[in-house]
Protein backbone atom coordinates (compact mmCIF):
# COMPACT_ATOMS: atom_id res chain seq x y z
CA UNK A 1 0.00 0.00 0.00
CA UNK A 2 1.29 3.22 -0.61
CA UNK A 3 1.29 5.45 2.23
CA UNK A 4 -0.44 9.10 1.51
CA UNK A 5 3.04 11.37 1.77
CA UNK A 6 4.15 9.25 -1.10
CA UNK A 7 1.58 9.87 -3.78
CA UNK A 8 3.02 12.96 -4.98
CA UNK A 9 6.67 12.02 -4.72
CA UNK A 10 4.99 8.99 -7.04
CA UNK A 11 3.75 11.10 -9.50
CA UNK A 12 6.43 13.50 -9.49
CA UNK A 13 8.98 10.63 -10.24
CA UNK A 14 6.71 9.18 -12.49
CA UNK A 15 7.27 11.96 -14.95
CA UNK A 16 10.27 13.12 -14.30
CA UNK A 17 12.14 9.30 -15.05
CA UNK A 18 9.27 7.23 -17.15
CA UNK A 19 9.10 7.41 -20.41
CA UNK A 20 5.93 5.70 -21.74
CA UNK A 21 5.17 3.43 -24.79
CA UNK A 22 3.33 5.29 -27.41
CA UNK A 23 2.55 8.16 -25.55
CA UNK A 24 3.53 12.29 -26.65
CA UNK A 25 5.41 12.74 -23.26
CA UNK A 26 4.90 16.19 -23.85
CA UNK A 27 1.18 16.21 -23.16
CA UNK A 28 1.66 13.31 -20.90
CA UNK A 29 3.86 16.01 -17.95
CA UNK A 30 0.88 18.54 -18.67
CA UNK A 31 -1.55 15.95 -17.30
CA UNK A 32 -1.57 14.61 -13.72
CA UNK A 33 -0.84 11.34 -14.15
CA UNK A 34 -3.41 7.94 -13.23
CA UNK A 35 -1.18 5.24 -10.98
CA UNK A 36 -2.35 1.65 -10.13
CA UNK A 37 -2.72 0.47 -7.16
CA UNK A 38 -4.05 -2.53 -7.29
CA UNK A 39 -6.99 -4.79 -9.11
CA UNK A 40 -9.55 -6.92 -8.61
CA UNK A 41 -12.25 -8.57 -11.22
CA UNK A 42 -13.04 -6.06 -13.95
CA UNK A 43 -11.56 -2.84 -12.00
CA UNK A 44 -8.70 -1.25 -11.31
CA UNK A 45 -7.94 0.95 -8.24
CA UNK A 46 -5.43 4.28 -8.17
CA UNK A 47 -3.04 5.24 -5.49
CA UNK A 48 -5.48 7.28 -3.92
CA UNK A 49 -8.37 4.68 -4.21
CA UNK A 50 -10.14 6.08 -7.15
CA UNK A 51 -12.08 2.79 -8.63
CA UNK A 52 -11.77 2.54 -12.34
CA UNK A 53 -14.05 -0.28 -14.50
CA UNK A 54 -10.88 -1.64 -17.32
CA UNK A 55 -12.57 -0.98 -20.31
CA UNK A 56 -9.16 -2.80 -22.61
CA UNK A 57 -8.31 -5.70 -20.07
CA UNK A 58 -5.01 -3.15 -19.63
CA UNK A 59 -4.14 -3.79 -22.83
CA UNK A 60 -6.02 -6.57 -24.38
CA UNK A 61 -4.27 -9.29 -22.14
CA UNK A 62 -6.00 -9.60 -18.76
CA UNK A 63 -9.04 -12.39 -20.01
CA UNK A 64 -10.27 -13.71 -16.78
CA UNK A 65 -9.97 -10.25 -14.67
CA UNK A 66 -7.53 -9.04 -12.33
CA UNK A 67 -6.44 -10.76 -9.01
CA UNK A 68 -7.94 -14.42 -10.14
CA UNK A 69 -6.96 -16.53 -6.94
CA UNK A 70 -6.47 -19.91 -9.32
CA UNK A 71 -3.69 -17.81 -11.16
CA UNK A 72 -2.37 -16.05 -8.11
CA UNK A 73 -1.52 -19.93 -6.43
CA UNK A 74 -0.47 -21.14 -9.25
CA UNK A 75 2.25 -19.14 -9.59
CA UNK A 76 3.10 -18.75 -5.55
CA UNK A 77 3.04 -22.52 -5.93
CA UNK A 78 5.56 -22.66 -8.74
CA UNK A 79 7.81 -19.78 -6.90
CA UNK A 80 8.43 -22.26 -4.25
CA UNK A 81 9.75 -24.47 -6.90
CA UNK A 82 12.03 -22.54 -9.17
CA UNK A 83 11.22 -19.59 -10.90
CA UNK A 84 13.50 -19.92 -13.73
CA UNK A 85 15.46 -21.91 -15.86
CA UNK A 86 16.36 -21.98 -19.41
CA UNK A 87 15.03 -23.92 -22.28
CA UNK A 88 18.27 -23.78 -23.88
CA UNK A 89 19.15 -27.71 -24.11
CA UNK A 90 17.14 -28.15 -20.39
CA UNK A 91 13.47 -28.23 -19.96
CA UNK A 92 10.64 -28.09 -17.04
CA UNK A 93 7.36 -29.29 -16.52
CA UNK A 94 5.12 -26.24 -16.79
CA UNK A 95 6.77 -25.90 -20.66
CA UNK A 96 6.37 -29.17 -21.22
CA UNK A 97 2.74 -29.10 -20.23
CA UNK A 98 1.79 -25.76 -21.75
CA UNK A 99 3.32 -26.87 -24.84
CA UNK A 100 1.01 -30.00 -24.93
CA UNK A 101 -2.01 -28.01 -24.14
CA UNK A 102 -1.65 -25.88 -26.86
CA UNK A 103 -1.24 -28.54 -29.53
CA UNK A 104 -4.43 -29.74 -28.31
CA UNK A 105 -6.82 -26.60 -28.22
CA UNK A 106 -5.01 -24.88 -31.57
CA UNK A 107 -5.83 -25.57 -34.80
CA UNK A 108 -4.32 -28.99 -36.13
CA UNK A 109 -1.65 -29.76 -37.39
CA UNK A 110 0.69 -27.21 -35.69
CA UNK A 111 2.39 -29.93 -33.05
CA UNK A 112 5.96 -27.76 -32.74
CA UNK A 113 6.08 -25.17 -30.21
CA UNK A 114 8.68 -22.17 -29.35
CA UNK A 115 8.57 -19.76 -26.91
CA UNK A 116 9.63 -16.20 -26.50
CA UNK A 117 8.16 -13.12 -24.47
CA UNK A 118 6.27 -10.92 -26.23
CA UNK A 119 3.76 -10.52 -29.58
CA UNK A 120 6.61 -8.88 -31.60
CA UNK A 121 9.63 -11.69 -30.40
CA UNK A 122 6.68 -14.55 -31.63
CA UNK A 123 6.30 -12.51 -35.03
CA UNK A 124 10.24 -11.84 -34.97
CA UNK A 125 10.37 -15.75 -34.95
CA UNK A 126 8.01 -16.87 -37.49
CA UNK A 127 9.19 -14.74 -39.97
CA UNK A 128 12.86 -16.29 -39.42
CA UNK A 129 11.32 -19.86 -39.46
CA UNK A 130 9.51 -19.38 -42.68
CA UNK A 131 12.90 -18.16 -43.92
CA UNK A 132 15.05 -20.35 -42.75
CA UNK A 133 12.08 -23.50 -43.60
CA UNK A 134 12.97 -22.72 -47.25
CA UNK A 135 16.46 -22.55 -47.30
CA UNK A 136 16.97 -25.64 -45.63
CA UNK A 137 13.54 -28.17 -46.62
CA UNK A 138 14.18 -31.39 -49.12
CA UNK A 139 13.39 -29.80 -52.67
CA UNK A 140 13.56 -26.58 -51.23
CA UNK A 141 13.74 -23.17 -53.03
CA UNK A 142 16.31 -20.11 -52.12
CA UNK A 143 14.29 -17.68 -53.79
CA UNK A 144 11.63 -17.46 -51.78
CA UNK A 145 13.24 -15.06 -49.03
CA UNK A 146 9.69 -12.43 -49.54
CA UNK A 147 7.05 -11.80 -47.09
CA UNK A 148 4.01 -10.62 -48.43
CA UNK A 149 1.27 -8.64 -45.71
CA UNK A 150 -1.71 -6.19 -45.70
CA UNK A 151 -2.35 -2.58 -45.74
CA UNK A 152 -3.48 -1.77 -42.31
CA UNK A 153 -1.25 -4.50 -41.09
CA UNK A 154 0.18 -4.15 -37.57
CA UNK A 155 2.38 -7.14 -35.85
CA UNK A 156 4.42 -5.60 -33.47
CA UNK A 157 7.34 -3.20 -32.80
CA UNK A 158 10.78 -5.39 -33.33
CA UNK A 159 12.67 -4.66 -36.59
CA UNK A 160 11.31 -8.24 -38.57
CA UNK A 161 7.31 -7.00 -37.48
CA UNK A 162 7.63 -3.47 -38.46
CA UNK A 163 9.04 -4.24 -41.73
CA UNK A 164 5.69 -6.55 -42.27
CA UNK A 165 3.55 -3.84 -40.89
CA UNK A 166 1.50 -1.49 -42.58
CA UNK A 167 0.22 1.26 -40.85
CA UNK A 168 2.51 4.31 -41.24
CA UNK A 169 1.62 6.32 -38.60
CA UNK A 170 3.93 3.90 -36.80
CA UNK A 171 5.71 2.35 -39.50
CA UNK A 172 7.12 4.19 -42.02
CA UNK A 173 9.45 6.27 -39.66
CA UNK A 174 11.52 3.36 -39.22
CA UNK A 175 11.55 2.41 -43.60
CA UNK A 176 15.10 3.06 -44.21
CA UNK A 177 15.94 0.10 -41.07
CA UNK A 178 13.38 -2.70 -42.52
CA UNK A 179 13.18 -5.44 -45.41
CA UNK A 180 11.32 -4.89 -47.80
CA UNK A 181 7.51 -7.05 -47.41
CA UNK A 182 4.94 -6.95 -51.04
CA UNK A 183 1.52 -5.26 -49.67
CA UNK A 184 -1.75 -7.04 -50.53
CA UNK A 185 -5.11 -5.09 -49.82
CA UNK A 186 -6.62 -5.93 -46.75
CA UNK A 187 -10.10 -5.36 -46.10
CA UNK A 188 -11.60 -1.63 -44.61
CA UNK A 189 -14.81 -1.99 -45.34
CA UNK A 190 -16.30 1.76 -44.15
CA UNK A 191 -13.58 2.60 -45.97
CA UNK A 192 -13.11 0.48 -49.45
CA UNK A 193 -10.16 1.75 -51.64
CA UNK A 194 -12.10 0.42 -54.36
CA UNK A 195 -15.40 2.56 -53.78
CA UNK A 196 -17.19 -0.92 -53.02
CA UNK A 197 -19.45 -2.19 -50.67
CA UNK A 198 -19.86 -5.40 -49.22
CA UNK A 199 -21.33 -8.21 -50.25
CA UNK A 200 -22.05 -6.95 -53.97
CA UNK A 201 -18.39 -6.03 -53.99
CA UNK A 202 -17.59 -9.75 -54.07
CA UNK A 203 -14.30 -9.36 -52.00
CA UNK A 204 -12.40 -7.30 -54.75
CA UNK A 205 -9.83 -6.79 -51.79
CA UNK A 206 -9.17 -10.27 -51.95
CA UNK A 207 -8.84 -10.53 -55.46
CA UNK A 208 -6.16 -7.96 -55.32
CA UNK A 209 -4.49 -9.87 -52.68
CA UNK A 210 -4.98 -12.90 -55.51
CA UNK A 211 -2.84 -11.28 -57.70
CA UNK A 212 0.00 -10.23 -55.58
CA UNK A 213 0.32 -13.90 -54.37
CA UNK A 214 0.39 -15.24 -58.51
CA UNK A 215 2.95 -12.71 -59.09
CA UNK A 216 5.29 -13.22 -56.48
CA UNK A 217 4.66 -16.66 -55.22
CA UNK A 218 7.93 -17.91 -56.85
CA UNK A 219 10.14 -15.49 -54.03
CA UNK A 220 7.80 -15.27 -51.15
CA UNK A 221 8.62 -17.75 -47.98
CA UNK A 222 5.29 -16.45 -46.19
CA UNK A 223 1.93 -14.56 -45.87
CA UNK A 224 1.10 -13.22 -42.59
CA UNK A 225 -2.43 -11.88 -41.71
CA UNK A 226 -4.29 -11.00 -38.44
CA UNK A 227 -6.80 -13.50 -38.45
CA UNK A 228 -10.71 -11.81 -38.38
CA UNK A 229 -9.56 -8.39 -37.24
CA UNK A 230 -6.60 -6.10 -37.46
CA UNK A 231 -6.42 -4.79 -34.07
CA UNK A 232 -4.13 -1.62 -34.45
CA UNK A 233 -5.47 -0.38 -37.24
CA UNK A 234 -8.66 0.37 -35.80
CA UNK A 235 -10.51 -3.36 -34.98
CA UNK A 236 -11.42 -3.75 -38.54
CA UNK A 237 -12.75 -6.96 -39.28
CA UNK A 238 -12.75 -9.38 -42.10
CA UNK A 239 -15.74 -9.90 -44.30
CA UNK A 240 -16.70 -13.37 -44.44
CA UNK A 241 -14.73 -15.49 -46.52
CA UNK A 242 -12.00 -13.33 -47.04
CA UNK A 243 -9.61 -15.36 -44.09
CA UNK A 244 -10.41 -18.44 -45.77
CA UNK A 245 -9.52 -17.06 -49.13
CA UNK A 246 -6.04 -16.30 -47.88
CA UNK A 247 -5.55 -19.80 -47.04
CA UNK A 248 -6.47 -21.25 -50.67
CA UNK A 249 -4.50 -18.77 -51.98
CA UNK A 250 -1.78 -19.76 -49.62
CA UNK A 251 -2.17 -23.57 -50.48
CA UNK A 252 -2.54 -23.71 -54.21
CA UNK A 253 0.55 -21.31 -54.56
CA UNK A 254 2.76 -23.05 -51.93
CA UNK A 255 2.98 -19.84 -49.70
CA UNK A 256 3.31 -20.45 -45.73
CA UNK A 257 0.51 -18.61 -44.25
CA UNK A 258 1.54 -17.29 -40.91
CA UNK A 259 -1.92 -16.66 -38.79
CA UNK A 260 -1.00 -13.63 -36.21
CA UNK A 261 -3.51 -14.10 -33.24
CA UNK A 262 -1.79 -12.20 -30.39
CA UNK A 263 -4.48 -9.92 -30.37
CA UNK A 264 -7.05 -12.08 -31.61
CA UNK A 265 -6.35 -15.47 -29.77
CA UNK A 266 -7.51 -16.75 -26.46
CA UNK A 267 -11.31 -15.96 -26.95
CA UNK A 268 -11.58 -12.74 -28.22
CA UNK A 269 -13.41 -12.59 -31.00
CA UNK A 270 -16.03 -15.29 -29.58
CA UNK A 271 -14.13 -18.51 -30.14
CA UNK A 272 -10.50 -19.40 -28.47
CA UNK A 273 -9.20 -18.45 -31.52
CA UNK A 274 -10.03 -16.63 -34.76
CA UNK A 275 -8.80 -18.74 -37.55
CA UNK A 276 -11.51 -21.53 -36.07
CA UNK A 277 -14.19 -19.19 -37.44
CA UNK A 278 -13.84 -20.67 -41.13
CA UNK A 279 -12.44 -23.61 -40.05
CA UNK A 280 -8.41 -22.18 -41.18
CA UNK A 281 -5.68 -24.09 -40.71
CA UNK A 282 -2.27 -22.06 -40.67
CA UNK A 283 0.97 -23.43 -41.04
CA UNK A 284 2.32 -21.01 -38.44
CA UNK A 285 0.67 -19.45 -35.73
CA UNK A 286 1.63 -16.97 -33.00
CA UNK A 287 0.31 -16.23 -29.82
CA UNK A 288 0.77 -13.64 -27.11
CA UNK A 289 -1.24 -11.18 -24.74
CA UNK A 290 -3.53 -13.04 -23.10
CA UNK A 291 -2.05 -16.47 -23.36
CA UNK A 292 -1.25 -15.94 -19.29
CA UNK A 293 -4.33 -14.46 -18.80
CA UNK A 294 -3.05 -11.03 -18.51
CA UNK A 295 -0.41 -11.95 -15.69
CA UNK A 296 3.54 -12.29 -16.84
CA UNK A 297 4.76 -11.70 -20.41
CA UNK A 298 4.61 -14.82 -22.36
CA UNK A 299 4.45 -16.00 -26.07
CA UNK A 300 4.71 -19.25 -28.71
CA UNK A 301 5.19 -19.53 -32.06
CA UNK A 302 3.42 -22.75 -33.55
CA UNK A 303 4.47 -24.73 -36.39
CA UNK A 304 3.39 -27.56 -38.48
CA UNK A 305 5.84 -31.04 -38.43
CA UNK A 306 6.61 -30.23 -42.08
CA UNK A 307 8.00 -26.75 -40.98
CA UNK A 308 10.00 -28.48 -37.86
CA UNK A 309 11.41 -31.33 -40.06
CA UNK A 310 13.34 -28.91 -41.80
CA UNK A 311 15.27 -28.17 -39.04
CA UNK A 312 16.51 -31.53 -37.78
CA UNK A 313 20.11 -32.74 -39.54
CA UNK A 314 23.61 -33.56 -38.03
CA UNK A 315 25.21 -30.94 -35.97
CA UNK A 316 27.98 -29.79 -38.81
CA UNK A 317 24.99 -29.53 -41.13
CA UNK A 318 24.10 -26.26 -39.06
CA UNK A 319 19.95 -26.55 -39.77
CA UNK A 320 19.49 -25.77 -35.80
CA UNK A 321 17.18 -22.52 -35.34
CA UNK A 322 19.89 -19.96 -33.74
CA UNK A 323 17.08 -18.40 -31.63
CA UNK A 324 16.39 -17.94 -28.35
CA UNK A 325 15.82 -15.44 -25.06
CA UNK A 326 16.83 -15.51 -21.62
CA UNK A 327 13.70 -16.21 -20.23
CA UNK A 328 12.20 -18.38 -23.42
CA UNK A 329 8.99 -20.16 -21.77
CA UNK A 330 9.74 -19.27 -17.92
CA UNK A 331 8.11 -21.65 -15.62
CA UNK A 332 6.08 -19.06 -13.58
CA UNK A 333 4.75 -17.20 -17.26
CA UNK A 334 4.00 -20.97 -18.78
CA UNK A 335 2.46 -22.27 -14.83
CA UNK A 336 0.09 -19.13 -15.11
CA UNK A 337 -0.74 -19.89 -18.88
CA UNK A 338 -2.03 -23.54 -17.70
CA UNK A 339 -3.88 -21.90 -14.93
CA UNK A 340 -5.16 -19.39 -17.58
CA UNK A 341 -6.24 -22.34 -19.98
CA UNK A 342 -7.81 -24.34 -16.88
CA UNK A 343 -9.82 -21.37 -16.18
CA UNK A 344 -11.67 -21.50 -19.39
CA UNK A 345 -12.45 -24.99 -19.44
CA UNK A 346 -13.81 -24.90 -15.46
CA UNK A 347 -15.82 -21.66 -16.46
CA UNK A 348 -16.61 -22.40 -20.00
CA UNK A 349 -15.51 -18.97 -20.77
CA UNK A 350 -15.79 -18.98 -24.60
CA UNK A 351 -19.30 -20.58 -23.93
CA UNK A 352 -20.81 -18.23 -21.82
CA UNK A 353 -19.28 -15.63 -23.44
CA UNK A 354 -22.11 -15.64 -25.92
CA UNK A 355 -24.72 -13.92 -24.28
CA UNK A 356 -22.14 -11.16 -23.37
CA UNK A 357 -21.51 -10.49 -27.40
CA UNK A 358 -25.13 -10.47 -27.87
CA UNK A 359 -25.61 -7.86 -25.00
CA UNK A 360 -22.34 -5.37 -26.29
CA UNK A 361 -23.76 -6.09 -30.19
CA UNK A 362 -27.42 -4.54 -29.01
CA UNK A 363 -25.75 -1.97 -26.59
CA UNK A 364 -23.62 -0.87 -29.40
CA UNK A 365 -26.69 -0.04 -31.63
CA UNK A 366 -27.51 3.19 -29.95
CA UNK A 367 -24.40 5.07 -30.58
CA UNK A 368 -25.25 4.67 -34.81
CA UNK A 369 -27.99 7.96 -33.09
CA UNK A 370 -24.49 10.17 -32.22
CA UNK A 371 -23.65 12.20 -35.14
CA UNK A 372 -19.87 12.01 -35.19
CA UNK A 373 -20.07 8.20 -35.36
CA UNK A 374 -18.87 7.16 -38.40
CA UNK A 375 -18.70 3.07 -38.25
CA UNK A 376 -19.14 0.75 -34.99
CA UNK A 377 -17.24 -2.56 -35.83
CA UNK A 378 -17.19 -5.73 -33.75
CA UNK A 379 -16.41 -8.88 -33.69
CA UNK A 380 -17.06 -10.95 -30.38
CA UNK A 381 -15.23 -9.03 -27.63
CA UNK A 382 -13.62 -6.83 -29.93
CA UNK A 383 -15.07 -3.10 -30.82
CA UNK A 384 -14.07 -0.56 -32.82
CA UNK A 385 -16.18 2.86 -32.60
CA UNK A 386 -14.75 5.13 -35.40
CA UNK A 387 -15.35 9.15 -34.99
CA UNK A 388 -15.90 11.50 -37.84
CA UNK A 389 -15.98 15.06 -38.06
CA UNK A 390 -18.82 14.66 -41.34
CA UNK A 391 -20.46 11.30 -41.29
CA UNK A 392 -21.70 11.93 -44.98
CA UNK A 393 -18.39 12.77 -46.26
CA UNK A 394 -16.26 10.17 -43.72
CA UNK A 395 -14.15 13.38 -42.99
CA UNK A 396 -11.99 11.85 -39.79
CA UNK A 397 -11.33 15.04 -37.50
CA UNK A 398 -8.27 16.46 -37.33
CA UNK A 399 -5.55 15.33 -35.49
CA UNK A 400 -4.72 18.22 -33.93
CA UNK A 401 -8.06 18.27 -32.05
CA UNK A 402 -7.06 15.01 -30.56
CA UNK A 403 -10.54 13.86 -29.81
CA UNK A 404 -9.96 9.96 -29.39
CA UNK A 405 -8.00 11.19 -26.32
CA UNK A 406 -10.36 13.69 -25.11
CA UNK A 407 -12.90 11.27 -25.54
CA UNK A 408 -11.07 8.48 -23.05
CA UNK A 409 -10.09 11.76 -21.06
CA UNK A 410 -13.38 11.63 -20.38
CA UNK A 411 -14.10 8.68 -19.38
CA UNK A 412 -11.63 8.22 -17.18
CA UNK A 413 -13.55 11.06 -15.51
CA UNK A 414 -16.07 9.38 -15.12
CA UNK A 415 -14.52 6.17 -13.40
CA UNK A 416 -13.78 4.21 -16.71
CA UNK A 417 -10.86 3.04 -18.47
CA UNK A 418 -10.34 3.04 -22.32
CA UNK A 419 -7.81 3.76 -25.16
CA UNK A 420 -7.94 5.02 -28.60
CA UNK A 421 -6.55 4.18 -31.78
CA UNK A 422 -6.37 8.23 -33.06
CA UNK A 423 -10.19 8.09 -33.41
CA UNK A 424 -11.06 4.96 -33.02
CA UNK A 425 -12.83 3.86 -29.05
CA UNK A 426 -11.63 0.48 -28.43
CA UNK A 427 -13.77 -1.57 -26.24
CA UNK A 428 -11.96 -4.64 -24.83
CA UNK A 429 -13.12 -5.87 -21.37
CA UNK A 430 -12.15 -8.85 -19.55
CA UNK A 431 -14.37 -11.77 -20.99
CA UNK A 432 -15.05 -12.76 -17.04
CA UNK A 433 -17.29 -8.96 -17.09
CA UNK A 434 -20.55 -8.95 -16.09
CA UNK A 435 -23.23 -7.90 -17.45
CA UNK A 436 -24.02 -4.88 -15.48
CA UNK A 437 -20.24 -3.69 -15.54
CA UNK A 438 -20.52 -3.90 -19.62
CA UNK A 439 -23.64 -1.79 -19.25
CA UNK A 440 -22.15 0.81 -17.27
CA UNK A 441 -18.89 0.77 -19.82
CA UNK A 442 -21.14 1.09 -23.05
CA UNK A 443 -23.10 4.25 -21.31
CA UNK A 444 -20.05 5.76 -20.05
CA UNK A 445 -18.92 6.02 -23.91
CA UNK A 446 -21.85 6.70 -25.10
CA UNK A 447 -21.63 9.90 -22.71
CA UNK A 448 -17.92 10.61 -23.50
CA UNK A 449 -18.67 10.82 -26.62
CA UNK A 450 -21.63 12.63 -27.04
CA UNK A 451 -19.55 15.24 -24.63
CA UNK A 452 -17.03 15.75 -26.60
CA UNK A 453 -18.22 15.94 -30.25
CA UNK A 454 -21.45 17.91 -29.51
CA UNK A 455 -19.80 20.43 -27.31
Amino acid sequence: MVTRHKERELELDDKRYVWHPFTQMKDYVQERPLLIERGEGSFLWDIYGNKYLDGISSLWVTVHGHHREEIDQAIIDQVKRVSHSTLLGLSHPPAVELARKLVEITPMGLNKVFYSDSGSTAVEIALKIAFQYWLQKSNGSSSKTKFISLTNAYHGDTVGAVSVGGIDLFHEIYHPLLFESIKGESPYCYRCVFGKTHPSCNLECLGQVKEVVEQNHSQTAALIIEPMVQGAAGMLVSPPGYLKGIRKLCTRYDVLMIADEVAVGFGRTGKMFACEHEDVEPDILTLGKGITGGYLPLAATMATDEIYNAFLGKYDEFKTFLHGHTYTGNPLACTAALASLDIFDNDRTVVRLREKIDFLRTGLERFRDLENVGDIRQKGFMVGIELVSDRDSKEPFPPGEKIGVKVIMEARRRGVIIRPLGDVIVLMPSLSIGLEDLDELLNVTFDSIRLVTES
